[in-house]
């Protein structure tokens, strides 16, 4: 079987990474044709000046000829995967691999009328800029043979953003590059060493950002020490509250590369996910979850229909709690910090490591294509 990887799909991005690594590992053979336009942008939304904008618009639109004449000169085969973020993408190549008689399929990933209007509240649902957004969307899931998102949850909220049959949306795990999560060596326990209460990622409502700082706010008196690694949209909310409200043993990087987040969560007792209360927050696993899960490290994140996809049966070391409280957060933190007080350890996630492996988001992907008749894809080579 062969698979042409195309358009600007963002390589920064794991999910990109794993995606492309995961069907390399399933016998594929991987073409890609790409155009890197995304390098340096972390943060999509937080593109604010006209100027940035615009240059932005160019460099997509500009590249897309380059792209098409490169795509049209490849040898045959018999799948075209447009990536995230494949909105604009997945639109331009639909007519051009029709000309070739060539499925598309798209790894929609994150919807980006979604996140604006529903998780980021940057515009509301009647806005003119919102309606294009959707209408775009609309046509863009329509365009493909065969989708799919991270999760079965966020498929199905999909399906009802755009109006798809049930069904219609298929589901790969994100995962985690477990190379570069790797389990910490054993230690020797420290009694004296304060509790380490680690937090990373971008600074955005699915985070819940505002919930942790309260946490930390409830704890001040206890001997655990939090550690926030981030930025983005809610940056100055949170300089408010603790500007209002200081939590000595809280610490802010803004930022830390990449290779760098292993070292932190190692070194930390108890690792964050999620707490935010949007929809989104409810139908997604997001990086960190499946990072902190490939380290075996203790997570305390959100209950939700997606995490119960990954983590059905409550395994140890693990609190679900409900969204957006502070006080649960809390309790949970120091529920944790008593355990370890009592000296009762235990393995975290070790049964999980070879679910969420680069290998096993490529059998996901090749049994989704399994699923789709339409493909008439000979899944046996």
């Amino acid at each position: 079987m062969k698979i042409v990887l195309w358009g600007t799909y963002d390589t920064g991005k794991p999910r990109v990474r794993l995606l492309r690594e995961g069907i390399r590992k399933s016998s594929v053979q991987l073409i890609e044709c790409h155009t890197d336009i995304w390098s340096g942008i972390e943060d999509k939304s937080q593109i604010s000046s006209v100027f940035s904008k615009l240059s932005l618009v160019l460099r997509l639109f500009s590249c897309y000829p380059l792209l098409i004449w490169r795509y049209l000169r490849l040898p045959a085969h018999d799948l075209v995967l447009v990536s995230y973020p494949g909105l604009f993408d997945v639109l331009v190549i639909r007519c051009f691999a029709w000309l070739r008689r060539t499925p598309v399929a798209w790894d929609v990933f994150i919807s980006a009328y979604d996140t604006v209007v529903d998780d980021r509240r940057l515009f509301s649902i009647h806005h003119p800029a919102a309606r294009v957004l959707w209408g775009l969307e609309w046509l863009a899931v329509r365009a493909a043979n065969g989708i799919f998102m991270d999760t079965e949850a966020h498929a199905r909220r999909l399906e009802g953003l755009f109006r798809l049959r049930d069904g219609e949306c298929g589901a790969v795990w994100v995962g985690a590059e477990t190379e570069k999560f790797p389990v910490a060596p054993a230690t020797a326990p420290q009694p004296e060493r304060p509790l380490q209460v680690l937090f990373y990622g971008q600074f955005i409502p699915l985070h819940g950002i505002e919930y942790i700082v309260e946490a930390a706010g409830l704890l001040r008196d206890e001997k655990i020490d939090w550690i926030l690694i981030g930025q983005g949209q809610e940056t100055q909310r949170v300089r408010e509250m603790l500007a209002n409200a200081p939590v000595a043993r809280l610490r802010w990087l803004e930022w830390i590369d990449y290779p760098d987040l292993i070292t932190w969560i190692q070194q930390a007792d108890i690792c964050l996910g999620i707490f935010g209360t949007s929809k989104k927050a409810a139908n997604v696993i997001p990086n960190k979850v499946y990072q902190i899960i490939a380290a075996q490290k203790p997570l305390i994140t959100r209950d939700s229909p997606a995490i119960r996809e990954l983590l059905r049966h409550n395994p140890p070391c693990v609190a679900l709690i409900p969204a957006g409280n502070a006080h649960a957060l809390a309790n949970a933190v120091k529920s944790h910090a008593d355990m370890l007080a009592d000296h009762r350890t235990t393995r975290c996630h070790a049964d999980l490591a070879n679910k969420i492996d680069a290998a096993a988001i490529g059998v996901q992907f090749r049994k989704w294509l399994l699923t789709k008749e339409n493909f008439k894809i000979n899944n046996e080579n």
